[in-house]
């Protein structure tokens, strides 16, 4: 299926790369833990335990640098325990870190443990800390000034304080005609928040990028495609990640690409959509079209998978 022709009014099809893109959202420590199921109840499971940075906001930028978006930033919430080491690792990977250090609440902490079987799939046990402590004081209008593109973590969505944020990031996106991105992140949160309210609480955004599950999740129906042609009669721009099944692109009620994924050895699932994420926003901001950005977020997500924890490989 091919895309339609460019629209130069359209602020999806402009190129975007004199502007920086400013991603909002959570950053914490992940702990991996890779064992080889099933996990001896009650009593010991042997496991390769790693503490690695995480979040998905974070892994989100640190990709999006990574695959060479300039001018990477992000706001987060951290706690003062680990606010230098995050610090130091954005910065690493090519992001500006704007962190608000908590004076109350510890880093965020995510336990992933990792199927070393054939999927490496990964569930996670989640202390969200003070990456949810986001609130409208830690925004300021002037976080957009030289930004091309604003990107919300989905796990936003589930704190109040975070919502509030929200609701005054897109306004003072839609004042300045900056598009915003949403990642769902979540299926468990979001069967907890409520379909209707993430819906309504992420309305005249310009992408929306969810998982599989997730999309199904957000329209009630079964089929993949189907879901993303009815989320892309309300978004612009749906890009559902699949995994190992790839990718689809749709917009204004038409899957318009079928993207294959990348073939890769998977070791740890950690951090793959974001992977996917923070490439197709790279690819999108230097004028690729939605279906050749999704082709490299498919490409990052398959190198995500073949190591350990959510961000690219960095010298440090």
């Amino acid at each position: 299926m091919k895309q339609p022709g460019g629209d130069a009014t359209n602020p999806l099809r402009r190129d975007r790369r004199d502007g920086a893109l400013l991603v909002v959202g959570d950053v914490v420590t992940d702990v991996v833990a890779q064992y080889r199921g099933p996990l001896a109840s009650g009593t010991d499971t042997a496991a390769a335990v790693r503490t690695v940075p995480g979040g998905a906001g974070a892994n989100v930028a640190c990709w999006a640098a990574h695959w060479g978006c300039a001018g990477v930033r992000l706001l987060g919430r951290v706690g003062a325990d680990a606010a230098a080491w995050h610090e130091r690792e954005l910065i690493a990977s090519g992001v500006r870190p704007q962190l608000v250090v908590d004076p109350v609440a510890p880093t965020g902490t995510v336990i992933c443990l990792v199927d070393t079987g054939a999927s490496a799939e990964r569930t996670f046990l989640t202390d969200s800390g003070a990456s949810l402590r986001l609130d409208p004081d830690d925004w300021s209008p002037s976080l957009l000034d030289g930004v091309a593109w604003l990107h919300l973590s989905g796990y936003l969505f589930f704190s109040e304080s975070c919502r509030a944020l929200v609701r005054v990031a897109l306004e003072s996106a839609r004042a300045r005609g900056v598009p915003v991105s949403v990642d769902p992140a979540s299926a468990g949160f979001l069967t907890e928040l409520g379909v209707n309210r993430f819906l309504a609480l992420a309305e005249g955004i310009d992408v929306l990028l969810p998982s599989r599950d997730e999309a199904c999740l957000l329209t009630g129906l079964p089929d993949t495609a189907d879901a993303a042609a009815k989320l892309s009669r309300n978004v612009p721009l749906v890009v559902v990640k699949q995994g190992g099944a790839g990718a689809l692109v749709a917009e204004s009620g038409i899957v318009r690409d079928l993207v294959p994924a990348t073939p890769a050895a998977p070791v740890d699932t950690t951090g793959a959509g974001d992977a996917f994420t923070g490439a197709f926003l790279a690819a999108l901001l230097s004028g690729s079209r939605p279906g050749e950005a999704a082709a490299e977020g498919c490409r990052a997500g398959a190198r995500a998978v073949e190591r350990v924890g959510g961000r690219p490989q960095t010298d440090t």
